[in-house]
C-alpha cells in the first residue's frame, strides 16, 4: 500500500533536485535539527542506518532489534518503525527515494527493484556482520557517511554510485524470511495514514476506527497491542511532534502553530507541550535555535 510521508520526518530535501538525506544523530541531538518525540512512523523513502558509537534499538510492529557500533540495517519504505538510543550513541540515518536505484525511464532494473521491495517479507534487515557479504555493504555505508564530511562537485555522483553498488550486493544476497500477513499491522498502517492526513482536524475515535473499517474497541485494541498506547494519546504526541518541528524550522507564531496542529486553545497547547518537553514552546524554540550548526562529535 502506498503511503505519504509521516512525521518527521518528512525528507527535508524532498523538494530539491537531489532528495537524499543523511541525518547525524549524536545522543539526543540531530543534524539537520529535527527534534520531536520518538514515536512510531513511516515514510516512502528507503532507509539505511549505520552505528558509529554505542547502541540503538529499532522497533517495528513485530519485533525489536538492537544494533551496536559497526553494524547497520536496511528499513523498507512504508514500514512502521521507531529508532531509540540505548544510552549514549552516534549513528547516521540515510534516506532516499526508490528512483535513485532505477537508472532511467523504462529500465529493466526498475521492475527488479520493485519486485524486491514490494515483497511483504522485506521489512527490516539487520547488517550485523555475520554473513560473508555484510562487510561489503557496511563498508559502503561508512563511505556514504564519510561523504557528508567532504562534499565536493562529485558528491551526488559518488552517492549514487555507492548506493547502487550497495543495493546490488544487498538484493543479490539478502535472504527473505517467510512471514505471515498480519491484519493488525495493516490496520495500524491505515490508522497512521489517517492521522497523518487529518491530525489538524478534530479527529474522533469513531472516525479513526472507520478509516480501517473496524469498531472503536478493535481500534483501541490494535493501538494497545501493537503500539502500547491509546489512539488519542498517539494523536496528541503526533501533533506535538509536528509543533516541535514547526517551532524550530519556521517563523510561524506559537498561536498559529497551535492552531495548525489541531490545538484550538493556546493555553491547552502550552500545557500539553510543557508536559511532554518540560519547557514552554517559546523556550523550546529559543533553546533549539541557539545552535544551528552541527553538534560536535
Amino acid at each position: 500500500m502506498k503511503q505519504s510521508n509521516y512525521l518527521n520526518v518528512s525528507n527535508l530535501n524532498q523538494h530539491t533536485d537531489f532528495p537524499y538525506l543523511v541525518i547525524d544523530i549524536i545522543d539526543e541531538e540531530s543534524y539537520p535539527r529535527s527534534r520531536g518525540f520518538r514515536v512510531m512512523h513511516w515514510h516512502e523513502d528507503l532507509q539505511f542506518v549505520y552505528v558509529h558509537k554505542g547502541r540503538i534499538e529499532i522497533t517495528t510492529l513485530n519485533e525489536k532489534m538492537q544494533l551496536e557500533k559497526g553494524q547497520g540495517a536496511f528499513i523498507n519504505r512504508s514500514m512502521v518503525h521507531r529508532i531509540d538510543n540505548v544510552g549514549r550513541c552516534h549513528y547516521n540515518s540515510i534516506r532516499f527515494p526508490i528512483y535513485f536505484l532505477e537508472f532511467y525511464l523504462g529500465s529493466p532494473i526498475k521492475s527488479m527493484v520493485h519486485r524486491f521491495i514490494e515483497q511483504e517479507q522485506v521489512i527490516l534487515y539487520v547488517l550485523d556482520g555475520k554473513q560473508p557479504w555484510h562487510p561489503a555493504v557496511l563498508d559502503r555505508l561508512q563511505q556514504l557517511c564519510a561523504l557528508e564530511q567532504q562534499k565536493d562537485e562529485w558528491y551526488a555522483y559518488e552517492v549514487l554510485v555507492l548506493l547502487n553498488s550497495l543495493w546490488l550486493i544487498l538484493q543479490k544476497n539478502m535472504a527473505v524470511k517467510e512471514q505471515k500477513s498480519d491484519v493488525i499491522n495493516e490496520r495500524i498502517r491505515l490508522f497512521l495514514h489517517y492521522i497523518e492526513a487529518h491530525y489538524h482536524e478534530d479527529i474522533t475515535l469513531h472516525q479513526l476506527a472507520a478509516s480501517a473499517q473496524v469498531s472503536e474497541s478493535e481500534c483501541l485494541r490494535c493501538f494497545r497491542d501493537k503500539l502500547d498506547t491509546t489512539p488519542m494519546k498517539y494523536l496528541s504526541e503526533y501533533r506535538l511532534s509536528k509543533a516541535a518541528d514547526l517551532l524550530i524550522n519556521t517563523t510561524l507564531s506559537i498561536n498559529d502553530i497551535a492552531e495548525c496542529t489541531g490545538f484550538h486553545q493556546l493555553s491547552y497547547f502550552g500545557k500539553c507541550f510543557k508536559d511532554q518537553m518540560k519547557c514552554a514552546p517559546r523556550i523550546y524554540r529559543k533553546q533549539y535555535r541557539i545552535h544551528q550548526c552541527k553538534p560536535s562529535k
